[in-house]
């Protein structure tokens, strides 16, 4: 009998990356999601994937902590063996993140550095670390956002940061094709989530902006995206390499 695949998305408990876990189970792969602190909500999304028929298991990573990398990667080791009957994943997700809206001027040092480390730092070396339990011929999605694209005050450092993942997406393109694994990045736009505490759910001034300059109307929701990230780990997009892929339903154009 054929293993189904398995898909590791980190984040994936609530918003975007539960989402990712849900239509990654309608196509018939397994799922394994990290959560930083809530169990509850990730233990949730456990169940969600379940109810399509797949194996799910949620384990806690703190992405910012590259030092627990290593004891982290030795439990997905396990929790693989032990609960997917496997010896690998087939793709990583790296999807986990944290918004901090400040202007340049106003910006410190603590605030950069966590940006930093969750939405670069922690992607480059999780990914390092998972490449030797990774199957060949996987692949890799990071997540971008449409603010490395365009920009509003604010988001500086987030924005740069992005644009580092769609140039680091390349080089892993590069690097890895010698293993069929491919590497891509989604880009989504507004969406409504709890992330960066919640406006795009809640501030009605702004959603009713972001609807003007969006040419599908209105503020993008978690199930826009995750069938995306889904598809890029299937062999309908077999042929799709180092390619950035904005979901945003024409922002800014």
């Amino acid at each position: 009998m054929t293993k189904n695949k398995i898909a590791l998305v980190t984040g994936g408990s609530r918003g975007l990356g539960e989402n990712m876990a849900i239509k990654l189970a309608e196509k018939g792969l397994d799922v394994l999601l990290t959560y930083r602190s809530n169990k509850e909500e990730a233990d949730k999304t456990v169940a969600a994937v379940e109810k399509h028929g797949q194996k799910a298991y949620a384990i806690q990573l703190e992405v910012a902590d590259t030092g627990s990398f290593d004891t982290f990667v030795d439990e997905v080791k396990k929790v693989v063996n032990s609960h997917f009957g496997s010896e690998k994943i087939d793709f990583l997700i790296n999807n986990a993140g944290i918004g901090i809206n400040a202007m340049i001027t106003e910006t410190t040092e603590e605030q950069f550095d966590a940006l930093v480390d969750i939405h670069f730092k922690g992607a480059f070396f999780l990914t390092q670390k998972m490449l030797p339990i990774m199957a060949d011929g996987g692949g890799i999605v990071n997540i971008s956002s449409g603010l490395a694209r365009f920009s509003f005050p604010g988001y500086a450092v987030y924005g740069s940061l992005k644009a580092a993942m769609e140039t680091l997406t390349k080089y892993q393109a590069k690097e890895l094709g010698g293993r069929k694994i491919r590497s891509n990045i989604v880009a989504p736009g507004a969406i409504e989530t709890d992330f960066g505490g919640g406006v795009n759910k809640t501030d009605e001034g702004k959603r009713t902006a972001i609807a003007s300059f969006t040419a599908l109307g209105r503020v993008g929701l978690p199930d826009d995206i995750g069938g995306v990230v889904a598809f890029l780990c299937t062999d309908d997009a077999k042929w799709v390499n180092a390619q950035r892929i904005e979901v945003s339903g024409g922002m800014m154009i």
